[in-house]
């Protein structure tokens, strides 16, 4: 394995990232704090998840367990965001951290043991981990996002379209690269 595993992963979450927020950008302020039900999770509670996730799981990475003694899991699921601005500061505070340290992993890191509540990991084992973490998360956002939106605007390929989007891909010679590199370099230009 080479350093391509460290880039392709950054690239999948920078796209997921990406995702949440464009979702979060295209619902009214109100509806960041819309709960389906006194069980489910609004987009802000799903947020205030991931900022605290990513804080407590990136910090001090390779040297202290992720599951940081000043993390309060449980409050991660009561919403006390007063605002979009308050929710978009600690989605960016919670990335950064992480993509931070995801970015200073050198491939020798890969195989070091981390722990987890105490429960050792490879690196490449907590990085995938939150590969299906995260995104899954963000799934939800995305759902919650689609029923809160006014005016939905696809993130991929919109409804009706596919014919078109393949015809396109088809196109053009065969090349190799990231599925993700039109997506953000669409978001770069």
């Amino acid at each position: 394995m080479n350093t391509s595993y460290l880039e392709s992963v950054i690239k999948q979450f920078e796209y997921y990232k990406m995702l949440g927020e464009k979702t979060v950008a295209q619902i009214p302020d109100e509806k960041l704090f819309w709960q389906y039900n006194e069980d489910s999770n609004s987009i802000a509670i799903i947020v205030k998840h991931l900022w605290g996730n990513m804080m407590s799981r990136w910090t001090d990475f390779l040297t202290t367990d992720g599951e940081k003694d000043w993390r309060n899991r449980d409050a991660e699921f009561e919403n006390d965001f007063q605002n979009k601005e308050e929710l978009v500061e600690k989605w960016n505070e919670g990335w950064n951290v992480f993509l931070n340290t995801l970015k200073s992993l050198k491939e020798e890191d890969l195989e070091k043991i981390i722990y987890i509540r105490n429960q050792g990991h490879t690196v490449l084992e907590a990085i995938n981990r939150q590969l299906a973490h995260y995104p899954y998360h963000i799934g939800q956002l995305v759902y919650i996002g689609k029923l809160c939106a006014e005016n939905w605007e696809s993130l991929s390929i919109p409804k009706g379209k596919s014919t078109d989007f393949n015809a396109e891909k088809f196109s053009k010679p065969k090349e190799r690269g990231h599925f993700t590199d039109e997506f953000l370099n669409k978001d770069k230009s």
